[in-house]
């Protein structure tokens, strides 16, 4: 791999380990304030708005400026919706808008990538940034985790810097001061990522014309016999998973009588078998066969309904272990073919942005479907077998529609297929 991939990964990492520190801190700051449990899903839920709002014009500006400088103005404004909760802004506000800095910074962390590396690297690439940014999801949890905690937050509160007075005097602040040094680390590394070269046609500015545009590169890659699978795949992967996440912190105080500080571990446990598969699947599942691995998204969602079985937090390891391990090693394929079918048939940052769009208002729809559950007070074995037959039952519906696929076109031939 180039150098400059190494910087890309060092950038992408503090980014994204300040963002799910962030959310464990934004989430003890909803109990301190005796916010309702439907509101935890909408944490996430305005994270991820932005990403539907914003889909199309974040891949215009993502291809109108070099990537690096794009990924440095939308940490920065990361920093800012961080500081945010430092002023009493609401906890679901602010959270909003680092999911605005996000939105924006998605496009140019992958488009990057297909700037940088030839097709046959994508798959590896894509390994190790899903693997790191899932090392990263592990350090942010068991981060954000262990700053909320009395002993590690008092001890951040007698730290005195000599000059400069911080003015940092809660719990809560001090979790947050952490967290935006990380991600004025993520902006450090920014500024060291190289100018690939690569420069795109004059981008559009007017709203309408830009809309236009994501509607044409939408409608193109749904209408790819390769892209509309990889993309179905990819857009069922976020939203299950982001659900998943808010599933097993609520089974773990529910069903293993861990607190929220320690049930948060489970979902590094969780990341760390979406690591394993990520970097196995970088390692043994070429791009032409990549189409190979989608079976395990059905196992997947029937080992999910498996959680209600557990007890025991000792059972409960191996087992998210196992859910994580079938997910990255589905998941990095698919993302490694749509990035190729995108880069092919329209530019990585459109690409990306279609695929931001449909994988978050995926992500809208599960989590606005999860909050209802949890107003509801279904029990959360109810809501474990729902989640896991939903899943396995679109992955099938996936397999079928490609079957279909397969019968009237060579889908292998169409992986190498360029733009005329």
């Amino acid at each position: 791999m180039k150098r400059g991939f190494y910087t890309i990964m060092a950038a992408q990492f503090f980014s994204s380990l300040a963002d799910n520190a962030l959310f464990i801190a934004a989430m003890a700051l909803l109990i301190t304030l005796k916010a309702p449990a439907w509101m935890t899903p909408l944490l996430k839920w305005s994270f991820a708005l932005s990403y539907v709002l914003l889909a199309a014009f974040v891949g215009a500006f993502a291809d109108s400026l070099p990537k690096g400088r794009v990924m440095f103005v939308t940490n920065m404004i990361k920093v800012a919706g961080c500081a945010l909760m430092f002023f009493d802004i609401h906890p679901v506000i602010a959270y909003g808008v680092v999911g605005f800095g996000a939105a924006a910074y998605s496009p140019a962390k992958y488009g990057i990538l297909t700037e940088l590396l030839p097709p046959e690297k994508l798959v590896a690439a894509n390994g190790w940034i899903e693997g790191l940014t899932v090392t990263s999801i592990i350090l942010g949890a068991v981060m954000g985790s262990k700053l909320i905690t009395p002993e590690i937050s008092t001890m951040l509160l007698r730290l005195d810097f000599p000059v400069i007075d911080f003015d940092v005097t809660t719990p809560t602040e001090a979790a947050l001061f952490v967290i935006t040094g990380c991600y004025a680390l993520a902006a450090l590394f920014n500024l060291f990522i190289p100018d690939t070269g690569a420069r795109y046609d004059h981008q559009q500015r007017n709203p309408v014309k830009l809309v236009t545009d994501f509607a044409a590169c939408f409608v193109t890659l749904w209408k790819d016999k390769l892209g509309q699978i990889s993309l179905a795949v990819t857009t069922l992967f976020w939203g299950a998973g982001a659900t998943l996440q808010l599933i097993v912190l609520d089974w773990a105080q529910k069903s293993l009588n861990m607190p929220l500080n320690k049930s948060t571990e489970l979902l590094g446990v969780f990341a760390i078998g979406i690591a394993l598969g990520a970097v196995t699947a970088a390692r043994f599942v070429p791009l032409k066969k990549s189409l190979s691995v989608m079976s395990l998204g059905i196992v997947m969602g029937l080992v999910i309904t498996v959680m209600i079985m557990v007890t025991n937090v000792w059972l409960a390891y191996p087992l998210l272990i196992l859910i994580g391990a079938l997910a990255g090693y589905f998941v990095v394929p698919m993302n490694a073919l749509l990035q190729h079918r995108g880069h092919v048939l329209m530019s990585a940052g459109h690409s990306i942005a279609v695929q931001n769009f449909n994988e978050n208002l995926s992500v809208l729809t599960m989590l606005a479907l999860y909050a209802v559950m949890v107003w509801l007070k279904l029990n959360i074995h109810v809501i474990i077998v729902m989640f896991g037959l939903f899943v396995a039952g679109a992955m099938f519906a996936v397999m079928r529609k490609h079957q279909a696929n397969q019968r009237e076109f060579d889908s292998i031939a169409l992986i190498g297929e360029h733009k005329h």
